[in-house]
């Protein structure tokens, strides 16, 4: 896999989470790549929601993504 092929994976899956956290900052969907604990942070904050419940959240976004799921579906936790 090259460089640009990451990159555009890397970019599919931030519009995963801004499809799914809509309230979210680009400046906050960096966090995910480097800073995850803030990351849902962030998403707590937004959304007043438990940690565990935005992570919960998270790992199904990873695994459908990973999964290469292509079922759509937005939900504001």
């Amino acid at each position: 896999m090259n460089t640009d092929q990451i990159k555009g994976q890397a970019k599919q899956l931030s519009g995963k989470l801004k499809e799914t956290w809509g309230k979210l900052t680009d400046d906050d969907l960096a966090l995910y790549e480097g800073q995850r604990d803030q990351f849902l942070g962030r998403v707590q904050q937004q959304y007043g929601i438990a940690k565990e419940d935005a992570e919960k959240k998270l790992r199904m976004i990873e695994e459908s993504y990973k999964t290469g799921s292509s079922g759509s579906s937005r939900h504001a936790a």
